[in-house]
């Protein structure tokens, strides 16, 4: 049993490493291969997919070379791009270490899956775990923060990942290859929804504010030790019979349809329905069972019977100098294991091809998703698909004959687990509160910042940099576009609290290609009314919206305020959206001071550009033009704006130079009309 917890806690350790990984290299196909919405989707999309199709050939190494030495060697190179990682070197070389880890990520699973049959504990103990982390470290992760806590701990988790690796394991039977395919799919449903405190806590935001548009939560990652806690209970405790076989399965497809269905106040309910069945569908593959048992829970005989020195051909013991070389009927590389232990090599192939399939799955169900909002086609069905997929191959896994014992204690590592993740709503910052006790204001300082999703032009995760730039110019309010609140394809991060944090400043936030995708205000004044509308897509990929809210400024004073980031079609100006923003803000504000910003995607002179400035709208920047704003390392496009009514005097307007996105922010005062 200690060996069996080594080799549990070991596979949950790598699982976590892993997905640290992939937290750096996903978010680096779009901003350091190539650059979203100019990068061909197919381009990125090929290259991405690329690494996991090679790993399909990772069985044919370890049945040459032996599961061991390929396991042993995929290990230090994970642990090592892994730990220069949180150095955030930033550029090629971030992209190129994060690749190299990836890619032993996928060849070491595989080294693993020959010589274990029974994954289903480690792979959700390590879910479980990096869900709770990553909860706990407030979705910024170690890779990221590069202080010497970071350090620390990095290398306290490679080392003891290193040291698992190296210790035996126990012997393996034949079974285990459905459990391995669905390591790739759990990857993917747990980062997308299941296990993603982003999403959890965005699905609670959306429930303080109702409408359409969230605020900031009090509790926001309270949904998420309750996700932990029924997933991994559900991964480790012996499925129900029977008909209840179904309840799992059942509770995942209804757990992604209502992700499927792009509504922020359902994603708290998608969250935990997900994370129930997600484990629950590992539970019933969970069929290691007695030696002589296969994945559908009856005996094996002949050459899957996984009897150390069994044949190919009829079940019969190989002898002579010949048992376990080439030509033999058994594979003398496959019979080591992970730990050196025989096994059948039939079943240890098996189980490698399952694992790379089901990561396989992982890629294109990722890209597939994400490449919708450049190609713009729905991609609700991804999801559900996968979901799908699980499902079935959970219910055609037979029970086994008789319960096995579980090399973790259920409750025990549920609780303790569980524990962890508490910590997160509990040592969460308190929410940033705005008042208004010092009565109006002569003026207001307003900054719009495209802020990229966080990252930066070097593709490094850059909430200092951006703090920074904000918080340079002392804004009041603060109009943020391309807010990312928990694309897997982006790392997890919930960009949006972690600015309102550090700012200091509560914030209120709009879809537009979904409900973790938008923009955002922030203010220190009270905000109230807060209204969005999404806007026409005339053939654009990427949804837009507009986001209006009403600032207090004290003794019946207000001011209207829009966020918004046009997105034009191919080959045209973003015309019609922007005569929708113009009627929807001066419709919102009716007569009060009104202020309109964001990436507009239009420059002086468009017709685009027109649209505000003929509805009777003042373009507050022109005492600066040409202030150009992207890309930020060589700006050329005067491309973020602001535009005010009439009554507001606008003064200072500048573009602060800065590589933290790749658009730079806009900056001007606006001084309020005398009351």
């Amino acid at each position: 049993m200690r060996y069996r917890q080594l080799t549990t806690g070991s596979l949950a350790l790598g699982v976590i490493l892993l997905l640290d990984v992939l937290r750096v290299w996903l978010p680096g196909i779009i901003t350091i291969f190539g650059q979203a919405a100019s990068t061909p989707a197919e381009l990125m999309g090929a290259f991405a997919l690329g690494w996991f199709v090679l790993t399909l050939a990772a069985p044919a190494l370890v049945r040459r070379v032996g599961a061991r030495p390929v396991t042993v060697a995929a290990a230090v190179v994970l642990a090592g791009a892994r730990l220069a990682l949180t150095a955030a070197p930033g550029g090629r070389t971030q992209l190129w270490l994060a690749t190299a880890g990836l890619l032993a990520g996928l060849v070491w699973l595989v080294g693993v899956a020959a010589g274990t049959d029974r994954p289903v504990p480690g792979l959700a103990l390590g879910l479980a775990a990096n869900a709770a982390v990553h909860a706990l470290l407030d979705t910024y992760d170690l890779v990221w923060r590069g202080d010497w806590v970071a350090w620390l701990l990095s290398a306290a988790a490679v080392t003891l990942f290193l040291l698992g690796t190296a210790l035996p394991t126990v012997p393996t039977g034949p079974g285990g290859a459905r459990a391995w395919l669905l390591a790739g799919p759990a990857l993917l449903l747990a980062g997308m929804v299941a296990l993603a405190p982003a999403v959890a806590r965005t699905g609670t935001s959306y429930l303080v504010a109702g409408d359409g548009v969230a605020r900031s939560p009090l509790v926001g990652l309270a949904p998420v030790p309750v996700a932990v806690a029924g997933f991994l209970l559900a991964a480790l405790v012996r499925p129900p019979a029977r008909w209840g076989r179904a309840l799992g399965p059942t509770a995942l497809l209804a757990g992604a349809l209502l992700f499927a269905l792009d509504r922020g106040d359902l994603l708290v309910a998608a969250v935990l329905l997900t994370a129930v069945g997600l484990g629950a569908c590992l539970a019933l593959t969970d069929a290691a069972g007695r030696p002589d048992t296969g994945d559908d829970g009856q005996p094996e005989t002949g050459d899957d019977a996984g009897r150390p020195g069994t044949g190919d051909d009829a079940g019969r013991p190989d002898t002579g100098v010949d048992a376990g070389q080439p030509g033999s009927g058994v594979d003398a590389g496959l019979l080591e294991g992970v730990g050196g232990v025989q096994g059948s090599a039939r079943p240890a192939g098996r189980r490698g091809y399952a694992v790379a399939a089901g990561m396989l799955v992982f890629a294109v169900g990722a890209v597939g998703y994400y490449s919708a909002y450049d190609l713009g086609y729905p991609n609700g069905a991804v999801p559900v698909m996968v979901a799908a997929l699980v499902a079935v191959v959970a219910l055609a896994a037979r029970p086994t004959a008789r319960p096995v014992p579980a090399p973790l204690p259920p409750l025990r590592t549920t609780a303790a687990v569980t524990a962890l993740a508490l910590l997160a709503p509990l040592l969460a910052d308190d929410v940033p509160v705005a008042g208004n006790r010092d009565g109006p204001p002569d003026r207001l300082t307003v900054v719009a910042y495209n802020v990229r999703m966080g990252f930066g032009l070097d593709g490094r995760f850059d909430l200092a940099g951006l703090t920074d730039m904000i918080d340079r110019q002392r804004p009041d309010v603060v109009l943020l576009s391309e807010v990312d609140r928990g694309w897997l394809l982006n790392g997890g991060h919930d960009t949006l609290d972690l600015l309102a944090d550090r700012l200091g400043m509560p914030y209120v936030f709009g879809p537009a290609a979904d409900p973790v995708w938008g923009d955002a205000v922030l203010s220190r004044w009270p905000v109230t009314d807060p209204r969005t509308v999404a806007l026409p897509a005339v053939g654009a990929p990427t949804g837009a919206q507009a986001l209006a809210v009403t600032l207090d400024l004290g003794d019946d004073v207000r001011a209207a305020v829009v966020s918004t980031h046009l997105q034009p079609p191919p080959g045209h100006g973003p015309v019609v959206q922007a005569g929708a923003v113009v009627d929807f803000a001066t419709g919102y504000a009716a007569g009060r001071p009104l202020v309109v910003a964001g990436d507009l995607n239009t420059e002086p002179g468009d017709e685009a550009f027109a649209q505000f400035t003929e509805a009777g709208l003042v373009d507050a920047l022109v005492a600066a033009r040409p202030l150009a704003t992207s890309p930020a390392d060589d700006p050329r496009q005067q491309i973020d704006h602001v535009f005010v009514s009439p009554g507001l005097t606008a003064s200072g307007p500048v573009a602060p130079r800065g590589t933290a996105s790749d658009h730079l922010p806009v900056a001007v005062t606006l001084t309020l009309p005398p009351r």
